[in-house]
């Protein structure tokens, strides 16, 4: 494999004007440069990203910092933006918080002493004071799946209410006359939008009161424990929205032991859309996020803030699709 050392004695001259000429730094004669570009085609030479790095203080790599690997949407969304990086010579360094903000803070500390050339965030825990030291440092950041208010941040997101309002109209339609809630963590912005979507539909129903509504994490754990809560409280329950279909898939589990019947005894719709929905017995309905392209757009603006392309802070809400409809329980 050529060196820029074998690049330089072919073109005959330095090292350091190799150097210039590559890293568009300095002024070159027109001749000189011609002869080194001929040079590095001859030779088949790639110049070395790590080196151009430490002259330029760049590392052609990103961060994409997520809160659970066990959830499949957020390796759906590295692919997206795995996929957009490559392409444009950049690697990803994945990051798994497990949630926890200590941990957060140090792949944060890690990225500003390694020259990270931006980072795509997902957490909830994570503060203003944070985003405005990776700011001082140049660092840019996209959000995607998660926003956080009164920020100065590009963000990357999907219509959260309007899918927990369709989600919850469903069930309505179907046929279902008390209709619960399982959704994330209080304080998370998607969760809380989810939420939201459903009192717009339920809040007027005379049956109606905060004692419908189920709180945890995003996981199976929440929706198996919390839905066998809501079996005992309000046994006449015979319609779950959860809040992303891990959730979901844990309803189902509950409502299998309790001896429900799914779809005529208890209707289930879901958040996601993760291909696991699809999979289970009976096959989940389920509100469709765009996840794949929420990570490669949220890659190409990343791109346009760290090449300067684009600086303009924006906040994206993707449109969201009901998948798998059900049929109305009078003719299950």
């Amino acid at each position: 494999m050529s060196t820029i050392r074998d690049v330089a004695k072919e073109a005959g001259v330095s090292v350091a004007t190799v150097s210039r000429i590559i890293n568009g730094k300095g002024k070159v004669k027109k001749e000189t440069e011609d002869i080194v570009k001929a040079a590095i085609e001859k030779l088949s030479y790639t110049p070395n990203k790590v080196a151009q790095g430490l002259s330029n203080q760049r590392s052609y790599s990103i961060g994409f910092v997520v809160p659970s690997m066990s959830n499949p949407m957020f390796p759906e969304i590295a692919r997206g933006v795995e996929d957009v990086a490559q392409a444009n010579g950049y690697q990803v360094f994945l990051c798994n918080t497990d949630g926890k903000r200590e941990k957060l803070l140090g792949y944060l500390e890690n990225f500003k002493s390694h020259y990270i050339d931006g980072i795509i965030l997902n957490s909830h825990n994570v503060h203003h004071d944070d985003l405005e030291q990776l700011k001082q440092h140049n660092v840019p950041v996209v959000m995607v799946d998660r926003v956080l208010e009164n920020s100065e941040t590009t963000s990357i997101m999907v219509q959260n209410r309007k899918g927990g309002q369709m989600a919850t109209q469903h069930l309505v339609d179907v046929g279902c006359q008390y209709i619960a809630h399982i959704g994330g963590l209080e304080g998370e912005y998607n969760a809380t939008q989810r939420m939201w979507g459903y009192c717009d539909i339920v809040s007027g129903k005379p049956w109606f009161d905060q004692t419908w509504l189920g709180r945890g994490d995003f996981s199976v754990d929440t929706g198996y424990r919390v839905a066998k809560e809501l079996f005992s409280r309000h046994p006449e329950v015979d319609g779950i929205f959860a809040g992303n279909d891990l959730i979901a898939i844990g309803v189902l589990k509950a409502a299998y032991e309790w001896g429900k019947k799914v779809p005529e005894e208890l209707a289930i719709v879901g958040f996601d859309g993760i291909e696991m929905s699809g999979l289970t017995l009976p096959p989940l309905t389920t509100i469709e996020q765009p996840i794949y392209e929420m990570g490669t757009l949220a890659m190409t603006e990343l791109l346009n803030h760290i090449e300067k392309k684009d600086v303009t802070v924006k906040r994206y809400e993707l449109d969201v699709k009901l998948i798998r409809e059900m049929r109305t329980k009078i003719d299950l």
